[in-house]
């Protein structure tokens, strides 16, 4: 997709209105654009610049409402549009859809905490509808390569319908294949990958192949979207022993309102998507290093199936008494001097 110059036909464009309601759209010569404010024509958009104001022509409604059937010859138009190039998270909200897409807060997280730059060799899994593909292309650019696996054949055909509309081609960077990960990667070289992106229900099964082919150092980021999945992944991590210590996060994004001296954060968030879970590939032969526990400590045992006198012990194992006696004993005498004040007030 252009970032500069006149709008083309076939490229995308956002239609935007005062009210900041958004209408996405390719270009077609003699197209128009149906909004509930009457239809923006095409041809007062092609080359033209970005930044644009155009307006709607008038439109009538088609179809009789019976409830309210003044509305069949009610004309709309003179409506106001600005017009722009959409930015890459706009087009990922905006563009068609198989399987449900990861969240821009998310794929800027991977991006980011993945360390995924410019000429990186990256192999992602779960290429869904093109999403995180679309961030990952960009990311590593031409000098770069993507290989993306999908499972399902028709999701790959959307992926790859979206990445053509998005760069106007199919980028020659970008390697999109169909099957089961560990049979693509396994034929895929050995320890020749910077990073991996698996965005899938089972990643943990996966990672003897993501392993082979990870480059030492590497970074493994993994999209999953409940806590089972989110501790088993973490759980595998750490038995496998040639992955770091997982670091596990969610992002929770929230807009705000600011009108004047009315300055409120929305009603609405998007709060839990999904978590990411990153881990580095240490060097063959060499285990990752893991903080020491108590040997006493054990936290699956069922804590009601245990007498009172093992209870208490196992609460003391599981560091839940995290006070000391002497801190314990000062924070009591504070007490008793600020209710004894209770009473000397009354």
């Amino acid at each position: 997709m252009s970032g500069r110059g006149v709008l083309q036909p076939g490229e995308k464009v956002q239609f935007t209105d005062r009210r900041g309601k958004r209408i996405t759209d390719q270009l077609v010569i003699g197209g128009v654009t149906q909004s509930e404010h009457g239809l923006i024509l095409h041809d007062d958009v092609i080359g033209s610049s970005e930044g644009i104001v155009v307006t709607t022509v008038h439109a009538r409604h088609d179809g009789i409402d019976e409830a309210k059937p003044w509305k069949q010859t009610r004309a709309i138009g003179g409506w106001q549009y600005c017009v722009m190039r959409p930015r890459l998270a706009d087009y990922v909200l905006s563009m068609p859809r198989g399987a449900q897409i990861m969240y821009p807060k998310d794929i800027a997280q991977v991006i980011q905490l993945g360390d995924i730059r410019n000429g990186m060799h990256v192999v992602e899994s779960g290429a869904g509808s093109g999403a995180m593909s679309l961030n990952l292309l960009d990311a590593v650019g031409p000098e770069g390569t993507l290989t993306s696996i999908e499972i399902r054949r028709d999701f790959a055909q959307v992926a790859r319908a979206n990445a053509a509309l998005y760069y106007g081609r199919d980028p020659a960077w970008w390697d999109l294949k169909t099957g089961d990960f560990d049979a693509v990667a396994a034929t895929l070289p050995v320890h020749a990958t910077d990073r991996i992106v698996l965005d899938m229900l089972d990643p943990w099964n996966r990672l003897e192949q993501a392993f082979r082919i990870m480059a030492p150092g590497g970074v493994l980021v993994c999209y999953v979207t409940t806590t089972t999945q989110m501790v088993r992944l973490a759980d595998r991590l750490r038995e496998d022993g040639r992955w770091t210590e997982p670091d596990i996060q969610e992002t929770l994004e929230r807009h705000w309102k600011a009108e004047d001296l009315a300055v409120r954060p929305d009603h609405q968030m998007i709060a839990h998507t999904g978590f990411l879970i990153v881990s580095r590939a240490m060097a063959e032969g060499f285990d990752a290093l893991r903080r020491r526990e108590r040997i006493t400590k054990d936290v699956h045992t069922d804590i009601d199936t245990l007498t009172a006198e093992e209870r208490a012990a196992r609460l003391e194992e599981l560091e839940l008494r995290d006070i000391s006696d002497r801190k314990l004993r000062k924070v009591l005498r504070d007490l008793d001097v600020q209710t004894g004040n209770l009473t000397k007030g009354r």
